[in-house]
């Protein structure tokens, strides 16, 4: 039996209900493998998104800056990779409103991490994330207020891992394909630049 994504109420993803899935590590936030350009049979083959113009789409603004949406730490595992080198036209901020970076040395075999942030509704982000899950086999969970999916394969030609991560709320995907490339805390660090969490207010001491 196939297992589905349920929306609850107008504005909110899904409650997940996938049998034996946990919360698992970031795949590009912890030490598993990071998002790939260089397609495998596996990258090619699962369903891909496209950016939306549904009215319910993209509630929050899409980044426009690659750098901008990760933490230091990111950004310091990723020092010295090459990021949008025009050899991977498109990327950076595009006309269609999403936002492609790509980590990647266009003079490597392998070793690639591709983030494209886009606005995507309910229906479609439902359909495309219930076909990982039913026919990719991602392993789907709930964190953070949305929906993550990923999968991790080992590539054809390299003895490295490959693998994918998505995370849909709010009417916005963030889709991560990786290759031999996996920054600590990647995934979350940009899920935490365009969601952050509200700030504890302080409680004014009583006047004596």
């Amino acid at each position: 039996m196939k297992t589905r994504f349920a929306f609850a109420g107008a504005a909110a993803l899904l409650a997940l209900v996938l049998s034996g899935c946990g919360g698992a590590a970031d795949p590009v936030a912890s030490n598993a493998p990071a998002a790939s350009a260089s397609a495998s049979s596996e990258s090619t083959t699962s369903p891909q998104p496209t950016a939306s113009s549904d009215p319910d789409a993209a509630t929050v603004p899409i980044p426009t800056d690659c750098r901008a949406i990760l933490a230091p730490a990111v950004l310091a595992e990723l020092d010295g990779i090459p990021l949008n080198d025009p050899a991977f036209d498109p990327s950076g901020s595009l006309e269609d409103g999403s936002l492609r970076c790509v980590w990647a040395d266009p003079g490597a075999d392998t070793t690639s991490l591709v983030t494209e942030i886009m606005g995507l509704g309910r229906e479609s982000a439902m359909e495309l994330l219930n076909a990982l899950a039913d026919d990719d086999g991602f392993t789907c969970y709930a964190p953070d207020g949305g929906t993550r999916c990923e999968k991790t394969w080992e590539n054809e030609q390299y003895p490295v891992t490959d693998g994918r991560t998505l995370f849909w709320r709010d009417g916005v995907l963030i889709d991560t394909r990786y290759s031999n490339l996996a920054p600590s805390g990647y995934t979350a660090s940009i899920v935490e630049y365009m969601f952050p969490s509200p700030q504890p207010t302080a409680t004014p001491s009583p006047t004596p």
